[in-house]
């Protein structure tokens, strides 16, 4: 029987925008709070300005898209690494869609990412296109979501 490892993961999360008279009202407060990981540095969130947020600083929805394409990122280089494909350089401008619905409810409907890798030799291009599948579905963010993420993939070689 194969055994299951769990990781455990902690953050402390403390809302910094009382005001002065906290909740009173839906304008009485701001929505920004900070985010603590030990031994890493303070990030600071607001909401979406959309939602009466801080838009210089990070809101859940972009960390949500950041994951997923960090992830997606970590687990690509792995799968090239033991498959012998050298990349050289990797970015990716991911975009995610989030509807709302009239009660302010909502979620995300949809994530593309785009990433654009640079590998060492012509030889390695067609195999670094398609492990971008494998890492999708190896990807931890990527299997905890309900909906499909997308890839619109761009490899080049540097020879």
């Amino acid at each position: 029987m194969e055994s299951v490892i769990k990781h455990h993961y902690k953050s402390d999360l403390k809302w910094t925008g009382n005001s002065g008279s906290g909740t009173v009202d839906y304008k009485s407060y701001d929505r920004s709070y900070v985010v603590k990981i030990d031994g890493k540095p303070t990030l600071e969130g607001s909401s979406d300005p959309a939602f009466r947020g801080d838009k210089s600083k990070y809101n859940p929805e972009e960390l949500f898209l950041a994951s997923i394409s960090s992830c997606h990122m970590l687990w690509y280089l792995h799968l090239c690494s033991v498959n012998k494909v050298v990349v050289l350089e990797y970015e990716d401008s991911a975009e995610g869609i989030m509807t709302e619905e009239k009660d302010g409810s909502g979620k995300f409907e949809s994530v593309t990412l785009h990433p654009k890798v640079v590998v060492e030799k012509e030889s390695m291009m067609e195999l670094a296109k398609s492990l971008h599948k494998q890492a999708n579905e190896m990807c931890y963010i990527a299997n905890s979501c309900n909906f499909e993420i997308g890839h619109e993939v761009e490899v080049v070689a540097r020879d």
